[in-house]
């Protein structure tokens, strides 16, 4: 992924509306909210990341496109490139959670991906998952760092600051047809 044009430092807006699964006195040193954009629907699909860094936005990235992708092969780049900001975080000692709009993304890579592995790739009803191109690396990365995260789902399109800046730079990264990986 790239990052996106100069203006990328700003301080986090106090008032934006906390996400559902914020508890008080929970802080974290990194907040890296991810996305993926597509349109249409089997089309022009992009990914973007907003990184907070002690409470204030630091950095902005989108990319990875892909002509002919979807909502999910986006979302789910999008949560690949995020752990690799994760593991470059921890490895800094900080602590790490990452948003993600996406029940699918999330459940898929958090959930479901150690069943499917156990079944050889495949459903309960014995059928290939999809994407297991994406979904493979994607879990492997998250069990080597699921000890030192926090995985959150944010509502998309419901005003979350950090949410919707990385929504706006999947759609970038779809619009510039960037494909650019960390």
């Amino acid at each position: 992924m790239a990052s996106a044009p100069s203006g990328r430092t700003s301080r986090r807006n106090k008032a934006s509306k906390k996400d559902d699964h914020t508890h008080p006195g929970e802080t974290f040193d990194t907040e890296i909210y991810c996305d993926g954009a597509c349109d249409p629907n089997l089309g022009d699909a992009g990914s973007g990341m907003a990184i907070y860094r002690k409470g204030t936005l630091d950095q902005l990235w989108y990319g990875l496109y892909n002509p002919k992708g979807t909502n999910n092969t986006a979302e789910l780049n999008a949560f690949f490139q995020a752990l690799h900001m994760a593991k470059e975080e921890i490895a800094q000692g900080s602590s790490v959670r990452i948003h993600c709009d996406s029940m699918y993304t999330t459940n898929a890579i958090t959930k479901w991906a150690g069943e499917w592995r156990k079944r050889g790739w495949k459903k309960v009803n014995g059928e290939a998952i999809k994407n297991p191109e994406i979904i493979q690396p994607t879990h492997a990365l998250y069990e080597s760092l699921k000890s030192s995260l926090t995985i959150a789902h944010v509502k998309g399109d419901a005003g979350v600051e950090g949410n919707e800046l990385a929504d706006r730079m999947a759609m970038y990264g779809a619009d510039q047809q960037a494909y650019h990986r960390l």
